[in-house]
């Protein structure tokens, strides 16, 4: 796993202490400024998450969401999958 991706799951967990709020991290797996990016969908796909979900800590990724504990990056198919 890249470094972004275990830190990005190593702060949810840490903001999992906050109750009573929805929190949602997103990432790219391109960067922004690339042609073929990610980034603008996952966007998109948090802040609708962001009015759907109910209180809790949450890693919205290619259109999915995944609870912190229970995701890690793919490299091979350079995805977040569910452990």
């Amino acid at each position: 796993m890249g470094s972004g991706q275990l830190q990005m799951i190593r702060t949810a967990c840490m903001l999992e202490e906050i109750r009573d709020k929805v929190i949602v991290l997103t990432g790219a797996m391109q960067p922004a400024r690339l042609r073929k990016t990610d980034a603008l969908f996952n966007v998109g796909c948090a802040v609708m998450a962001l009015q759907l979900l109910t209180p809790g800590v949450h890693i919205v990724m290619n259109g999915r969401v995944f609870q912190p504990r229970r995701v890690r990056k793919n490299r091979t198919l350079q995805q977040f999958e569910e452990i």
